[in-house]
């Protein structure tokens, strides 16, 4: 039987982080940067993953963040997108959060997650085959304030996206079970 490599993504709480990730992760937070990063810091993620062989993008690199590949297939077109997203792990889980950038509407992926929740994330040029779900209630609750340890900047987003509640999606490997309590790692 073939071993299995571990997705390997290592979180930095905003406190431990070096002063230029610290820098990095505050000015994406402020509503200009933030307009500018949503138009742009995909592009340089892609191109930062495909040039480092799938091991790192723009925003792990400059930044800290935990950042994986999630591809899902479009909720409309039925064809497989990738986007860079912030994952934060929970036991085997990863939790995304649909913020934004403090936009206005919720990003494609959240809608192509809802509407197919099958999907994949690679990190560290390993690749998984992952269900999602939305969390609610408390569960929802604790991977926000998680979230928030690691970027604070999502405080912005939250009030500047004040005509919506931001979804926290959690991304299980198929076969495991959506209500296992999982840890905090």
């Amino acid at each position: 039987m073939a071993s299995v490599r571990p997705l390997r993504l290592t979180v930095v709480s905003y406190e431990d982080a070096n002063p230029l990730h610290r820098v990095m992760r505050w000015q994406a937070g402020t509503a200009p940067m933030s307009r500018l990063w949503a138009r742009t810091l995909h592009h340089l993620d892609r191109l930062v993953f495909r040039l480092t062989k799938e091991r790192h993008t723009f925003s792990t690199l400059a930044s800290g963040l935990p950042v994986v590949m999630l591809t899902t297939t479009g909720a409309k077109s039925g064809k497989q997108r990738t986007s860079p997203v912030l994952g934060i792990p929970d036991g085997e889980r990863i939790a995304l959060v649909a913020s934004n950038w403090g936009q206005h509407r919720y990003p494609g992926w959240y809608h192509n997650l809802r509407a197919n929740p099958r999907a994949s994330i690679s990190v560290g040029g390993v690749t998984r085959d992952v269900l999602a779900y939305e969390a609610q209630g408390e569960e929802r609750e604790r991977l926000w304030r998680r979230d928030l340890e690691v970027y604070p900047g999502r405080v912005g987003y939250e009030r500047r996206a004040s005509n919506r509640r931001i979804p926290v999606m959690v991304l299980m490997p198929l076969g495991a079970q959506p209500n296992e309590e999982a840890h905090t790692t």
